[in-house]
Formats: C-alpha cells, structure tokens, sequence
C-alpha cells in the first residue's frame, strides 16, 4: 500500500526538542524517497487550523483499504508533537464528525501515550514502527462530558483531579521544565513539583459511579481515570490498565495522614502501591465523578484549571497506525 503522509509538526513541543526531531523524521522521508507534505503549527490552536484544511485529504480506514490503495496512496495524518499536541488533534476529528486513523512521533515531555501503547519514544524507531505497519491498532480511548460547563472531548491518556493536576499545572507554568526538556529530561520536571504538591493539595470528598454502584470518598488526594498505565512522564499509576481492553481504569488514593502519603509515594516509586490499603482500583466502561469542592484537573497532560466537576466517561476506539513490537514473536 502506498501512502502519502500529512506531517502535523508542533516544533514547540517538548520546549522547543520537537524541532530537531522533525529535522530528523524528514530526512529520514528523503533518504527513503517517501511521498510527504509538511504542516507547522506557530501558535497554541494552529493543530484545529491545519486539521480543517487537510481533513478532506486524509483517508479513512477499512477493512479493504489494502486493496482499494494498491495504485492511489493512502492520506495519513502524522502527528508529531506532545501528547497534547495529539489531544488537540483527535479531539479536532471528533469535533468534526470524523473517524480517521493518526500515526504520531512523540516529542514532548512526558510521552506517557507512546509508553503505555508501546511506541518508541525514539523518533527513528517510532519512524520504523509507523512505515513497517500495514494496518492501524485499535487503541481504547474515552469519551468525557462535564456537566457544569457543558464541555465534552476525547482523552487519549488520563484525566486526573487533585495531585497529579496540581503538578501539572505548578509544572507547565515552570521555567523548569524548558530549561530539562532541553537535556532531555523532561519527566524530570514533574519530579520536580511532586514534593511541593504533596504538602500543598488538601484532601477533597468525591462522588464516584460506576457498575451500579455509588461510592463517597471524602479524603481524596488522587483521582484518576486512565486507559494506560503511566502518567506525570512514565510513573506506573494503574500498572494493570490496558489500552488494548475496553476498559476504563480509575484510581482514587485517599490520605489520612502526611506519613502515610508519603509512605505511598515511596511505594510508587518502588511499583509496590497497589498493595497500599489507601490506594483503591476499579473498572467500568462508564464512570461518573463528582467533585464538588473545587479542585485542579488536567487532560492528557493539559492543565484544565481550578474548578468543581461533574464528569461522565464511556469509551471509545481510535485507529492509532504502528506496528506494536510488544505483540510480535
């Protein structure tokens, strides 16, 4: 099948490191005489921009692709950028009613996305991944809508309440995180802004509901619902969460005391919390989550600012185009 790839290039991403991995991606695209055009993102919103201009170029995905492409190539939109760079761009797609695959170079920060999916977070090996794939892997996503200010969208990766949206609103703000991004060290800068968080988020009630049931948390310091395991730059939140599975994972980790919450976070770091008696998992294809209290949220990654919530998941599918080594013998 012969393919002409759309590359959408947030250069900014991972504080600026995007650039010179997409130096490298199109070099790799003339050294193997690949059939590509490439779009610059300039200024936060430009992905919706360059989406609605080429939406009607992009080929959509079936069963009989194979055949039908044997003489015409196949559009595919690239995405090469954060993990909210491809939030802004799904969520673009569904905005619009459409229902494409995405292939996607993760040059950001915390590339939790390509982590839990088992994409390189090597550009040239990604590159690989993506050209050597004959067909796109149905990845687990969900679908959100919050009630209150009547918004809705698509999240790729997680959607946190409480301490990890803290982090990443006290880390996107940083000057820190451009300064490690460049070392390559990006993870890092969430490392950063843990401690600080820890002595700064109070515990919060919650309403959860979920396979007929409805649960009250009134200490909460963590909420997170997640298809992948990883958030915060690759820390093992829900290590048994699959994107494969059609399943959305939600965590809730309540604090009594300061010495206990630390003792979790050590047990974090050591991949040993899930034994920790505060830390609770639960499973559904539907979950509701109400947090009255106003309270720090973040989506993929993207600070959703201090506010209350009353938020409905359900789970959706997205084509997402690689070769998963993970799955190959």
């Amino acid at each position: 099948m012969n393919f002409h790839y759309h590359l959408l290039i947030n250069p900014a991403a991972g504080s600026g490191t995007a650039a010179k991995k997409a130096e490298k991606i199109i070099q790799l695209l003339d050294d193997g005489n690949y059939t590509y055009t490439p779009y610059y993102t300039e200024k936060p919103g430009d992905e919706k921009a360059i989406v609605e201009r080429i939406s009607n170029l992009l080929s959509p995905w079936s069963e009989t692709c194979e055949k039908e492409h044997i003489e015409t190539s196949f559009h595919l939109l690239l995405v090469l950028g954060g993990d909210g760079t491809l939030h802004e761009v799904v969520n673009h797609f569904y905005a619009l009613g459409l229902k494409l695959p995405v292939a996607y170079i993760p040059a950001g920060s915390g590339n939790d996305f390509a982590r839990g999916i088992g994409l390189s977070r090597d550009p040239e090996k990604a590159f690989e991944q993506i050209t050597s794939a004959l067909t796109p892997q149905a990845i687990n996503v969900f679908h959100y809508e919050e009630k209150i200010r009547e918004e809705e969208g698509i999240v790729l990766n997680n959607v946190g309440i409480g301490l990890d949206a803290l982090i990443v609103a006290t880390t996107n703000a940083s000057t820190s995180k451009k300064v490690l991004n460049k070392y390559h060290l990006g993870s890092a800068s969430y490392a950063l802004y843990l401690v600080k968080a820890i002595f700064t988020q109070k515990t919060f009630p919650i309403l959860v509901e979920l396979n007929g049931q409805s649960l009250s948390f009134e200490r909460t310091f963590l909420c997170t619902t997640t298809n992948i395991p990883y958030f915060g730059g690759g820390v093992a939140i829900a290590p048994m969460a699959d994107p494969k599975k059609d399943l959305i994972d939600l965590v809730v980790v309540e604090k009594p005391n300061m010495l206990a919450i630390l003792r979790f976070l050590l047990q974090l770091l050591r991949k040993k919390h899930t034994t920790n008696k505060h830390y609770q998992h639960f499973t559904s294809s539907r979950i509701r989550i109400v947090s009255v209290v106003p309270q720090h949220g973040q989506a993929d990654g993207e600070n959703m600012g201090e506010r209350s919530f009353d938020l409905n998941f359900s789970t959706m599918q997205q084509y997402i185009w690689y070769a998963d080594k993970r799955t190959e013998k």
